[in-house]
């Protein structure tokens, strides 16, 4: 997808890329301005479904595209600017992008803009197995919670099943 957006759109890429990699929520991503992210190690937002402030260190090959992609562009700017004007692109466009995307590269199953928060957890988990980790990343009251809502539980069974036999 990251390869199909890049030839769409550059400011589409990075929406895809900066969500992936960020485990942010897309209601917390869209009102970002360069200034927000440019000039620092972690990004703090507070969040506009639970109002709690989040302080999330960036990876380097975040930074990298950071820095890549604002180069050329005023700090006031907003990350993704709206083609209509002063102001950020709207939810529904961010879901067009992403769901249309998907489409085009053949992934199946319900996509939108949650999906990148989604995916970030996945292989977040993958990657350290550390469950209690992401539950604080995500802000979960549990861990049975976050690896339901990534998916793990499902994958699990499958795996488990796909090998049993009496």
């Amino acid at each position: 997808m990251k390869e199909y957006l890049l030839h769409q759109s550059y400011r589409d890429y990075f929406l895809f890329t900066f969500g992936i990699n960020s485990g942010l929520r897309i209601s917390d991503i869209l009102p970002l301005r360069v200034m927000d992210v440019k000039y620092t190690e972690h990004l703090r937002v507070k969040e506009k479904k639970t109002g709690n402030v989040r302080k999330i260190k960036m990876t380097a090959a975040l930074k990298q595209e950071i820095e890549k992609y604002t180069r050329g562009m005023a700090d006031s700017d907003y990350l993704f600017q709206s083609r209509k004007g002063d102001r950020p692109i709207g939810r529904e466009t961010a879901w067009r992008i992403i769901n249309e995307a998907a489409k085009a590269c053949g992934v199946e199953g319900p996509i939108g803009t949650h999906t990148m928060r989604k995916t970030f957890g996945y292989h977040f988990y993958q990657q350290t197995k550390d469950v209690a980790m992401l539950q604080q990343i995500f802000g979960h009251s549990a861990p049975s919670i976050t690896l339901r809502y990534i998916g793990i539980n499902d994958d699990m069974m499958d795996k488990v099943l796909e090998d049993f036999r009496l």
